[in-house]
This record gives structure tokens, C-alpha cells and sequence, in this order.
């Protein structure tokens, strides 16, 4: 994860999440829709698991 998909998942969670497909855009979405830190949380995660391999 680089330092400026952290930074942009803080700032603006969607765009974080723009290559990572429809779904978690759809989901990045409603979750910054119900709070900003729902959608920072869920971005990162995100971020965080496909860096991963498993």
C-alpha cells in the first residue's frame, strides 16, 4: 500500500478504490455516505487485502 493511496483513501475514499472494481466502489460509496470514517476504514482495508496475496 503507498503512501498516496493512504492519503487518498483519508481524503476522498472512492477514488482510493477506483482500480479495485465496481463492487468496492459501490460499497466505498455507501459506506462514506453513512460516515466519513466508515468509508476511510473500509478503503483501507480494502487496500490492505489486495496487497496481500493469499
Amino acid at each position: 500500500m503507498s503512501l498516496f493511496r493512504v492519503i487518498l483513501s483519508i481524503l476522498f475514499p472512492p477514488l482510493a478504490v477506483l482500480d479495485k472494481g465496481c463492487g468496492s466502489i459501490v460499497i466505498i460509496c455507501l459506506l462514506t455516505l453513512c460516515g466519513w470514517i466508515p468509508g476511510v476504514i473500509g478503503a483501507l482495508v480494502i487496500l490492505n487485502r489486495s496487497e496481500c496475496p493469499e
